[in-house]
């Protein structure tokens, strides 16, 4: 396999296999390796980033921790689709009656890119006067509102996002097409009243209990990529679940 580039340094401080990650992420990002493809073997890209076989498996462990790849006995290992099945529905912790996440429909009710404002400064770990794209989006189910979003996202990540053909797209999915990583995600909950706005996204009446969603996805790299605030009907026809 050439070398296009990648490769791990002896003179970082960062653990080698670590390093060996990265790599491994970077040419997933660039999209050098694609979605259901196997890579080379072990001792190849341990040949190939000059390291140990060791190292490597230690590398290729945590990517598939991390859901990059997708080790399959007998047959290799295999880059995972960020966009496909339970990959695309990681981030999302609310669970109908029989335990299945809702996936529902998505509906944009605005779009822009502006100015970074204090509390997506802290939510973000942004610098005043950068800029971020925000989008508030009506989540569906059985053709009824179930969750008002308000989105902010660092306009550095997602370049031209508010250009983009479908800005509807589940996170995930655009990440994968702006080439960005994702890791963890975390959120706190809150219960709350609706405001106007709220109440009439969510055709309710103003004041009506609802849950609060904050909650933050991080990048491969552990920087906020997406802030999110939800504001759920909780009437007995949703619940929450873990993130994964």
């Amino acid at each position: 396999m050439p070398d296009h580039g990648i490769s791990v340094s002896r003179f970082s401080t960062r653990p080698l296999y670590l390093q060996a990650r990265d790599a491994i992420a970077q040419r997933i990002a660039a999209g050098e390796w694609k979605p259901h493809v196997a890579i080379p073997n072990e001792n190849e890209l341990a040949r190939t980033f000059g390291v140990s076989p060791g190292t490597m498996r230690k590398a290729l462990d945590l990517a598939e921790a991390e859901r990059l790849l997708t080790r399959r006995q007998g047959r290799g290992t295999f880059v995972n689709d960020p966009s496909s099945g339970e990959q695309r529905e990681r981030y999302n912790s609310i669970r109908g009656r029989d335990g299945k996440r809702i996936c529902g429909d998505v509906e944009v009710l605005n779009l822009l890119e502006t100015t970074v404002n204090e509390r997506e400064c802290l939510r973000l770990r942004l610098r005043l006067r950068e800029r971020v794209i925000r989008i508030r989006r009506l989540r569906l189910t059985d053709g009824k509102p179930y969750m008002l979003e308000d989105v902010a996202m660092p306009a550095k990540l997602f370049p031209n996002l508010t250009t983009h053909q479908d800005a509807s797209q589940r996170f995930v999915v655009l990440a994968q097409q702006f080439g960005v990583l994702l890791g963890k995600g975390e959120e706190r909950l809150a219960i709350g009243a609706a405001a106007p706005d709220v109440a009439a996204a969510l055709q309710v009446e103003e004041g009506a209990t609802v849950m609060r969603l904050d909650r933050v996805i991080y990048t491969l790299e552990g920087k906020p990529a997406e802030w999110r605030l939800g504001q759920c009907l909780m009437e007995g026809r949703h619940y929450l679940a873990e993130l994964n």
